[in-house]
């Protein structure tokens, strides 16, 4: 079968894609690639692509602001290609914004998965999977999943449980190898005595971005012990570069550091990364493509971001994000704990404890647990999980945290619910605090009150349709939205449940049965949350 996978976003999510690209070729399938004109040559790093179809984004909105039929022809040219050249039996929309949805429609073939649209033009998911993935996307704290596992959720394209979880990205050709290690050594000719260690001090967004004096703290502290430290990053993050160099070289004797930033198309970034031995990051594309590359990272998650769904893919990575409550936070909201103009988790991990754990990841020894962590963070490590998915493990003794253990039971029942699983007899105590299980136990009791009444009144409905009922019915619909907010804890399954309920075309009987089943993650959500209680 021909199946074209389309992930038009960002570097970061479409270096993402190849764990579905290999599950799809491992199937055998022949595998093609849409993605924006502008990443295409990040696609060339990606294995199993049998056919790459770059799309002129950028182009097609200048030509729109010139003339819409000049936007048509090259829209049409550009999805002529794709059918005449490839012919997709089945497409795998990992991109849920309306163009993406138009685009994956266009392609002329009899399969599509992941996001669509309707023939009315509303949002048409064809899975629960795919639901989820754009809910958890808006609404930060609620995935415990990491992208990666959702995309091959999405596209089908899982292995069995016990099955390796490498990224596996192409490593670097020998001419990039080379580029490579010519940058690295045109500043410092002599190799480093311990190897180099990467620094990505950009990010998306500045309160995502940890700040530089503290990544200077961490290369002094580096190159201290033997290792050269390696900035990376694009040519408008230089000024970040040159502030990190004004600091070590003003606080005594210099520190010597290679500057790369601008100096690498992605190719030759890929070879830098593959020459050294960690990367020390905020939550970027470029550790993404590190751990495509099984370089370790060492990454640092602030403000919007989380480890758990944006993670490195890759074992035995570290994250650290804030011990803060209300760490991660929504997007487009401010910090309400703003002090000089700095968001407060910016300040939160501190320079001493980033240098720590990578001295001991480059020892390959990481001590830090329980009560002998640095404070001001969580710190995580990316294991395999038994389930086989990504999964974190707690170096800083947050492991029992009412935070963790929920995460834990919403990623043991959230995945049966949306695998389409059986959801009874689940033997996942929550283990929350009563502080914490209390308003949880009952908002869950109240939603589950509504959805049984919302049953009853649909089966009565489907018997007979009196307006009445039908109001009664609208009432109580929305009373189960209200019950799910009461606790915020509980944002996800508020979403699901307005997202899934107001589906186009639904009749009675699919009304019913979702009813059924969603009532049914609710009582076996309050069961392990009421079992688990801890005592005081």
């Amino acid at each position: 079968m021909n199946v074209l996978v389309m992930n038009m976003t960002r570097l970061g999510d479409l270096l993402q894609s190849q764990p579905t690209v290999a599950g799809l070729k491992a199937q055998g399938h022949r595998v093609a690639l849409a993605c924006l004109e502008n990443f295409a040559p990040a696609a060339t790093l990606m294995q199993g692509v049998d056919a790459l179809f770059p799309f002129p984004g950028a182009r097609l909105l200048a030509r729109l602001d010139q003339d819409w039929r000049l936007a048509l022809a090259a829209y049409r040219e550009a999805t002529d290609r794709v059918r005449n050249e490839f012919a997709p039996d089945l497409v795998i929309n990992l991109t849920p914004s309306e163009p993406a949805r138009l685009l994956a429609m266009s392609l002329g073939a009899t399969e599509l998965r992941g996001f669509a649209l309707d023939d009315h033009g509303f949002n048409a998911d064809t899975s629960s999977w795919a639901a989820f993935l754009q809910l958890a996307s808006t609404t930060r704290g609620a995935s415990p999943f990491n992208i990666v596992d959702v995309f091959r959720r999405i596209a089908g394209a899982c292995g069995p449980a016990n099955q390796s979880l490498d990224f596996g990205l192409r490593g670097p050709t020998e001419s990039a190898r080379d580029e490579a290690l010519n940058l690295l050594r045109k500043e410092l000719p002599a190799a480093p005595a311990k190897g180099y260690v990467a620094l990505q001090l950009g990010a998306s967004e500045e309160r995502r971005r940890w700040p530089v004096a503290h990544f200077a703290q961490v290369a002094r502290g580096l190159s201290q012990a033997g290792h050269i430290p390696v900035l990376v990053g694009t040519a408008g993050e230089k000024p970040l570069g040159q502030r990190l160099r004004d600091q070590l070289g003003t606080s005594g004797a210099s520190v010597p550091v290679i500057d790369l930033m601008g100096a690498t198309d992605l190719p030759t970034l890929a070879a830098v990364l593959s020459a050294c031995r960690l990367l020390v990051t905020n939550d970027t594309g470029t550790m993404h493509l590190a751990a495509g590359l099984g370089v370790p990272c060492l990454a640092i998650f602030l403000a919007t971001a989380q480890p758990w769904d944006t993670g490195p893919y890759l074992p035995g990575s570290v994250c650290l994000e804030p011990d803060l409550p209300c760490h991660p936070c929504a997007f487009g909201r401010q910090c309400p704990h703003q002090d000089t103009g700095t968001e407060a988790c910016r300040k939160a991990i501190a320079a001493q404890t980033v240098l720590g754990l990578a001295l001991e990841q480059l020892r390959d020894v990481i001590t830090a647990t329980g009560s002998d962590a640095p404070g001001g963070a969580r710190i995580w490590r990316t294991v395999a999980g038994d389930d086989g998915l990504m999964d974190l493990a707690s170096l800083s003794g947050h492991e029992q945290d009412d935070r963790t253990r929920l995460i834990r039971l919403q990623r043991e029942l959230y995945r049966r619910y949306l695998d389409g699983n059986s959801l009874e007899g689940s033997a996942y105590p929550a283990g929350l605090s009563p502080e914490g299980a209390a308003p949880l136990s009952s908002a869950l009791g109240a939603a589950s009150e509504f959805l049984f009444l919302l049953e009853r009144q649909g089966q009565l409905l489907g018997r007979e349709p009196l307006k009445s009922v039908k109001g009664k019915f609208l009432a109580t619909w929305q009373r189960v939205q209200s019950a799910l907010g009461a606790d915020q804890r509980l944002t996800m399954l508020s979403s699901l449940w307005m997202f899934e309920s107001e589906r186009p075309g639904l009749d009675m009987p699919d009304i019913i049965s979702l009813i059924t089943r969603f009532r049914a993650l609710i009582d076996e959500l309050k069961k392990c949350v009421d079992a688990g209680t801890n005592p005081a």
